[in-house]
């Protein structure tokens, strides 16, 4: 298989166009009836809609029981979007180096599709720092099988650095509300837990209220799963002498602590 040297012309040509591109056509300001949409849904719920200086979008923060969150409506952070997308975010602790991800089936099977492309029959032979981390764990982990995955065989994949957290996560609230989500099969739909934070983030071109309740629903459940499975695996380590299950060890972090700013 040939490959470029790192430093060769060509190959810096095609890192910079692989990095550009996907920039050059993002949208830079949310319309303001996006924005208006989305201060209505904020107001329903009792909060309050804060619109970037850059009017490139908007964040709504909020709480699930003692759990804060952010929602962040704005242009995409990740190439596999395209237009706006919203996201939601929460900060969550004992969850040590978990790295899980769980996504819709179409989403899975192209993105293994372009690691195919781009680093087997493609020039590159690694996978590089500015692959979406989401990309690069369906590579590194091992994926649920069909029985593991239950209900939820034909729609989505999950895979995670430790599979006996993936699993307990699942089991549970957190399948009965993936399979209700009433979402287009090609629209992307993803949830992670890294570096102690949950996000959830799909695409969203104009905020919808039945779609915003039905994912804020989804979050929420999301987010109440994974303290209760955090909450488990600390009461067992302390009732046990032996290392803790879910005691995790994997690949170095692949994504920064951030905020509302794109990355």
């Amino acid at each position: 298989m040939g490959c470029l040297a790192r430093r060769d012309p060509l190959y810096l040509m095609l890192r910079f166009l692989k990095r550009w591109l996907p920039l050059s056509s993002r949208p830079e300001r949310a319309p303001a009836e996006g924005l208006e949409a989305l201060g209505r849904w904020a107001a329903g719920k009792g909060l309050t809609l804060r619109v970037l200086a850059s009017a490139e979008g908007g964040i709504i923060e909020g709480r699930t029981g003692p759990a804060p969150w952010r929602l962040e409506w704005g242009p995409p952070q990740r190439r596999y979007i395209e237009g706006f997308e919203v996201r939601w975010r929460a900060e969550l602790e004992g969850t040590g180096d978990l790295q899980a991800l769980i996504l819709n089936r179409l989403l899975q099977e192209r993105m293994e599709r372009e690691v195919f492309e781009q680093y087997v029959d493609g020039v590159q032979t690694q996978l590089e720092d500015d692959t979406p981390p989401e990309m690069r764990w369906l590579v590194l982990f091992p994926k649920l099988g069909a029985t593991e995955m239950g209900a939820l065989r034909e729609s989505h994949a999950a895979t995670a650095n430790l599979k006996a957290w993936l699993l307990s996560w699942l089991n549970g609230p957190l399948t009965a509300a993936l399979a209700s989500t009433d979402l287009p099969p090609a629209q992307p739909l993803v949830l992670t837990l890294g570096r102690g934070r949950l996000t959830l983030r799909t695409a969203m071109a104009q905020p919808d209220d039945a779609q915003l309740d039905m994912l804020h629903r989804l979050f929420e459940t999301a987010l109440r799963e994974a303290r209760r499975v955090a909450a488990d695996a600390v009461a067992a380590q302390m009732a046990s002498t032996q290392p803790s299950l879910w005691s995790a060890s994997g690949p170095p972090h692949p994504e920064p602590p951030s905020g509302p700013e794109r990355r």
